[in-house]
């Protein structure tokens, strides 16, 4: 049971960056792109994860794991931190 939740939280994080790197290639919005990275550093902790516990169990994968969400997690936070958000101006009349 356990290994359908890992195998599956890896099809939701790749289904997010395709979600989230579509809506980037349509809209231009770059905080969409900077989460998209973040989900496929998120998909590859998954998928680290995965080869981990159900596939090598004799291999351990947990630096590989630890960086690759940490790195995934960085993006987002970089995108957050140096991003400008377009705002639209309302004019006073």
């Amino acid at each position: 049971m356990a290994q359908a939740v890992y195998f599956l939280c890896a099809v939701q994080a790749v289904v997010c960056a395709y979600l989230l790197i579509r809506g980037y290639q349509e809209t231009g919005l770059p905080l969409l792109f900077w989460s998209g990275l973040c989900f496929i550093g998120l998909m590859l902790n998954n998928v680290f994860l995965v080869l981990d516990q159900v596939f090598e169990p004799q291999i351990d994968f947990a630096v590989s794991r630890n960086l690759t969400g940490l790195a995934g997690c960085c993006l987002l936070l970089y995108g957050l931190m140096w991003t400008k958000v377009p705002t639209t101006t309302r004019s006073r009349d």
